[in-house]
């Protein structure tokens, strides 16, 4: 169980694991110009199911392609929608799906595009496909599109127990220092 996550999303781990994947592009042809080395669907749905099992929930941060590919993998499968998804073909092959970010703990934010100027989270997201996979740089931001993580889907307590979110100040705790720093310029705003 992630203790951390909110009541509403603990289910994800009452009975396994919870893994991220995202930018699968099953059969998009267009896979190679992205990254020359772009596996094949099967030999990719062979490298998820060989961590995702039928206890646990996969969250597919999107740009599914071929959704069919996806009736291997067993377990709870979860849909934050891409851009390059269409709800109503992939909702059958999904238990939840989500059009747009979810914030799923006090320091974590799921989504499919890297959302900007982020300092009171960790963004897990996809899209870019020439990202890196953490940047000490920008602590706010981990990038899971399949390409960058070697086509591996990633367990998210192994995320928490790595740290990464330690270097996150949680949103409430920043809107206190600042309070602290200038009081009478905080009540201004208010």
């Amino acid at each position: 169980m992630i203790d951390s996550l909110y009541d509403c999303f603990k289910r994800w781990s009452a009975t396994g694991s919870v893994f991220l994947v995202s930018d699968t592009h099953f059969d998009d042809s267009d896979c190679k110009l992205m990254d020359p080395n772009w596996i094949a669907p099967q030999e990719h749905i062979d490298v998820i199911k060989s961590k995702v099992h039928k206890s646990d929930t996969l969250i597919h941060l999107g740009d599914v392609g071929c959704p069919q590919w996806l009736e291997q993998i067993k377990g709870y499968k979860v849909l934050i929608q891409g851009n390059h998804d269409k709800i109503g073909e992939l909702r059958p092959y999904f238990d939840e799906v989500y059009a747009g970010p979810l914030i799923i703990a006090k320091k974590i934010m799921l989504s499919h595009e890297p959302i900007p100027n982020i300092n009171w989270c960790l963004n897990i997201h996809g899209h870019n496909h020439g990202g890196v996979y953490y940047d000490d740089k920008d602590p706010y931001h981990l990038n899971v599109a399949s390409n960058v993580v070697n086509y591996q889907a990633i367990n998210l307590k192994t995320i928490i127990k790595d740290g990464y979110l330690n270097k996150i100040t949680n949103i409430h705790r920043q809107t206190i220092n600042k309070a602290k720093e200038s009081p009478l310029d905080f009540l201004k705003n208010i």
